[in-house]
């Protein structure tokens, strides 16, 4: 997007930081995961995105990064933008109830 605007739909988005929530650094984080298009998110998990990513940089992530990539695929299958902490609420009751 020209300007540094988000996307607004999922056909809007062209690079992974049109996403909403998603900058540089967390695109970065993507194409660590073999993630190189916004697209290649749609069906994904973003829980075992995460667990992916932990495992590939041998290092546990804050779990707000878990928000971020909910905010991300959710987007791409068609949720209005919103941001990660929008879905932080989502992912403690998910992560408590095992």
């Amino acid at each position: 997007m020209l300007g540094g605007m988000k996307a607004r739909s999922a056909a809007e988005a062209k690079a992974l930081t049109d996403l909403p929530s998603i900058g540089k650094a967390m695109a970065g984080d993507f194409r660590l995961l073999g993630i190189e298009h916004p697209r290649q998110l749609v069906g994904r998990d973003p829980y075992r995105l995460y667990d992916e990513l932990c495992r590939a940089t041998g290092a546990r992530h804050d779990p707000c990064v878990i928000d971020a990539f909910i905010s991300a695929v959710r987007f791409m299958e068609g949720a209005p933008p919103r941001p990660w902490w929008h879905y932080t609420e989502e992912r403690k009751r998910r992560l408590s109830a095992g």
